[in-house]
Parts: C-alpha cells; structure tokens; sequence
C-alpha cells in the first residue's frame, strides 16, 4: 500500500486515483494522522511514501523515518536546491517535481528498493571502537558482545540515530525531531532526556563504559 501525505485534498486524490489505475492500493493522510497510524501499526505492507505539502516538512520526514524504512517520495513545486538538500537531510530518498506520473514515483521506488537490498547484503552494522556494540538499522535490537540488548523502541531508534550520526553533537531538538514522531500531541522535548538517560544506563551496565558524551546546554555525541 502507498500512502499520500498531502494537506491538498485534490492533490492527494489525484494521486491516490492515479495509483488506483495503476492497480496499486493506496489512500490519502494529513501528517499527523499518519503519524499516529504509523506509531501504532505495523508498517509491513507499506511500499512507499507520497510526501506532499504539509507544515514542517523535513521534521515530518525524520519523524516517519524513525518509524518505517519504506522509500519517501517528496513533491516539489518549485525548484530550490535548498529545500532539497534539506529534504534528503531530513531522510527523503528522492525528490520529484510535480506533475510527475504515478508510473515514474513507483519506477523510483523499485529502484530505492533494489539499493536498499543491496545495501543490506554489502553494509556491515554499525559497530563502537571496541567493536563489542553493533547497531542495526532494520529494526533489530542492538547486540554487545553477541548478545541482544532488548530496548523499548523509543531507545532504540535513539541508538540507531546517534549510530548514524557518529562524532557529531546532536541536541536534544534534533533528536526529538528524527526520533519522536508523536508531534501531534502535548509531548515535550525533555522526554527524550528521559529516553537518553535510561539508554545510557543500559549501554554502561553492559558495556563498562558510556559510549554517549552528554554536555549540558550542547547536546550529546555518540563517541563509541
């Protein structure tokens, strides 16, 4: 199923038709609902993401990233190199410029599907210096010294962000921003210092050491 992200209603039917006759299943979602859909949902039958216009849109991105690895497929109305670059920061894995045929989104997301296997046969996890933390990327539990470490999916997604970001300070906003998808609700940013404390806790009881630099006002930096 795709699914179109899109705060135009006559664009997201457009689009949603368009897969239809294609015989491609697919509907429409304003952000936020999809948001909630995808915390509380398994997301095994999602193909691919139709990401149109909606408030905040490269938040919105990292925030439907931290939850589902299907291709993000963002529309661009106008041509700016700086909100593409922004974009593909944020985790679109491509931009297309409106009109664009259905035929061509999903010829583009065949193609991010043949990388993302191959990049799964060819990447190795990421692993600290010692070598002794590997995480993953596909949704598995981070292992130490061969062993799984069970994390709350919160926690883990923290993991796997500061992982991918290795070296570099991250603040608390942008954490929350790729990491907790919840933007629709009442929850604060200090939550993730909550997540990040008890990650720490858990990587040093296991690990002997605290492979996450934490510098008050700064950020935090995932040194391994």
């Amino acid at each position: 199923m795709y699914i179109v992200v899109d705060e135009r209603q006559a664009v997201a039917a457009e689009y949603v038709a368009g897969f239809g006759a294609q015989a491609v299943p697919a509907r429409s979602s304003n952000a936020d609902e999809f948001l909630v859909w995808l915390a509380g949902n398994p997301t095994d039958s999602l193909k691919g993401i139709v990401l149109g216009e909606c408030s905040d849109r490269a938040s919105r991105t990292a925030a439907i990233r931290s939850l589902s690895q299907a291709p993000i497929i963002a529309l661009n109305e106008t041509r700016s190199l700086e909100q593409t670059l922004d974009l593909f920061t944020a985790g679109i894995d491509d931009v297309v410029r409106r009109p664009v045929h259905v035929r061509e989104i999903l010829a583009r997301v065949e193609a991010i599907r043949r990388r993302g296997i191959r990049g799964e046969i060819q990447a190795p996890p990421a692993q600290d210096r010692s070598g002794r933390l590997k995480v993953f990327a596909d949704g598995r539990d981070p292992e130490i010294d061969g062993a799984s470490l069970i994390l709350p999916r919160r926690e883990r997604h923290i993991l796997e962000y500061f992982a991918g970001h290795r070296g570099r300070q991250l603040s608390r906003t942008q954490i929350f921003n790729a990491v907790y998808a919840d933007h629709g609700s009442d929850v604060e940013e200090s939550v993730v210092e909550g997540h990040i404390s008890k990650l720490r806790k858990k990587l040093r009881m296991r690990l002997g050491y605290d492979p996450i630099e934490a510098k008050r006002l700064a950020g935090y930096t995932f040194v391994g």
